[in-house]
């Protein structure tokens, strides 16, 4: 037997190996997400406050802003070049009062907190590639790769497990602020695990919900209260079925949550922010970053252009990839991915249409989904995509005519 064919034969036995292993009923796939009130939550939002309240007087301005909070403390550390002025102070702790951290009891108290603030301006070497002189040109303010993703699974062009996830989350907040279930606290996660068969949501395998609360409230009483009036109100109903499982604070206590019982740090949470883990990720996070930053705005438009192609019907899922180098314009690749069974020179094909309907430059994107407004703390909870919220304009679906005239 030759080499090849000793090396043939070894990865036929190892396909066949992964086949038997692979569950004929499909497979289960599972993401998760966070309250508002999780510590890296709190310090997304921060940060976007920050991002907000400069924009909001200087459309032009360079934001990079990052936060840590940790027990009593805040540490506010970002490189700004704007001409307005803010009160970081306040803006840090209207955020977390608005949130609901108004006492020590809860997590943290914003009225008796340390803040302490390392403000820079932006590196020069960074401001000649972005903003040209004499020229309105815009440069990709940092090298990196963004990806976009939408499929027709649902209305939201979502993967479901993040998109139920999300909903949990937020229901969460919701209960909690109404007063109507009054033993929650900021601080918690939900996660969903859905069964695909023939990559198909088929039914919720499990869900798992571990939300801070009050010391004093019954581990029976919270459980219900979390299966019926989150769970079985959030999830759709056909998916739900005797094989479903409920995990509700599996560790059966969390009454110490928010930053006195974990550190929080802006930009730790960017699978949430994004597809659950369903789509791939570049790795830059999003909230503090001005969309000059094209880790935020280059991975907008990515899912403005995915979601616009499957809602034109030519494509059932789509993952857009864009790629940029610091300092220039243009980017220096994109690409599209969909089923295996889609041929490649399809997807080139509808690749150079595309991009001749998109301008994937900073500017064009900042135009296009008209980025240059106090946005963004809305978006650092419950996701930066499948939301249908007013800002939210990278989910506009308002090409795929011309898309699907191509």
């Amino acid at each position: 037997m030759t080499k090849k064919q000793q090396l043939e034969t070894l990865f036929f036995r190892g396909y066949c190996s992964i086949i038997k292993a692979m569950p004929m009923d499909g497979f289960i796939f599972t993401s998760e997400s966070v309250t508002e009130g999780h510590p890296d939550k709190i310090a997304d939002q921060i940060s976007d406050a920050v991002l907000d309240a400069i924009i909001k007087d200087d459309p032009n301005c360079r934001v990079a802003c990052e936060t840590l909070i940790t027990r009593n403390k805040i540490v506010l550390s970002a490189e700004i070049t704007s001409k307005v002025t803010v009160d970081f102070e306040k803006i840090i702790k209207n955020t977390l009062l608005s949130i609901g951290y108004n006492d020590k009891s809860v997590g943290f108290d914003a009225n008796n907190c340390q803040i302490d603030l390392y403000i820079e301006e932006q590196s020069p070497d960074i401001s000649r590639g972005v903003d040209k002189k004499g020229s309105d040109i815009i440069g990709a303010g940092d090298q990196g790769i963004m990806f976009g993703y939408a499929t027709n699974e649902n209305k939201n062009f979502m993967p479901y497990p993040i998109l139920l996830a999300h909903k949990l989350t937020k229901k969460l907040a919701e209960k909690r602020k109404s007063n109507e279930l009054p033993f929650l606290r900021p601080d918690g996660k939900s996660q969903v695990s859905i069964q695909y068969v023939d990559n198909q949501a088929t039914h919720v395998d499990t869900v798992l919900i571990s939300t801070q609360h009050s010391p004093d409230v019954e581990d029976s009483v919270l459980k219900e209260s979390i299966i019926e009036e989150i769970i079985k109100k959030e999830i759709p109903r056909q998916l739900i079925n005797d094989k479903t499982k409920f995990l509700i604070n599996p560790t059966g206590r969390f009454v110490v949550g928010g930053p006195q019982g974990d550190t929080g740090l802006t930009g730790r949470k960017i699978i949430v922010d994004t597809y659950g883990g369903w789509a791939k990720h570049g790795g830059g996070a999003f909230s503090g970053k001005d969309p000059s930053k094209v880790d935020r705005s280059g991975s907008y438009m990515a899912r403005y252009i995915a979601k616009n192609i499957v809602a034109s019907g030519l494509l059932p899922n789509c993952e857009i990839q864009l790629a940029y180098a610091i300092g220039k314009a243009d980017p220096i690749s994109f690409n599209i991915k969909s089923t295996p069974d889609i041929d490649a020179k399809i997807l080139n094909k509808l690749s150079d249409r595309v991009m001749k309907i998109f301008d994937c430059t900073p500017k064009g994107i900042i135009k296009t989904l008209d980025l240059l407004n106090p946005i963004y703390q809305n978006t650092a909870s419950y996701g930066h995509f499948g939301r249908d919220e007013k800002g939210f304009n990278w989910e506009k679906i308002d090409t795929k005519k011309e898309i699907k005239s191509l």
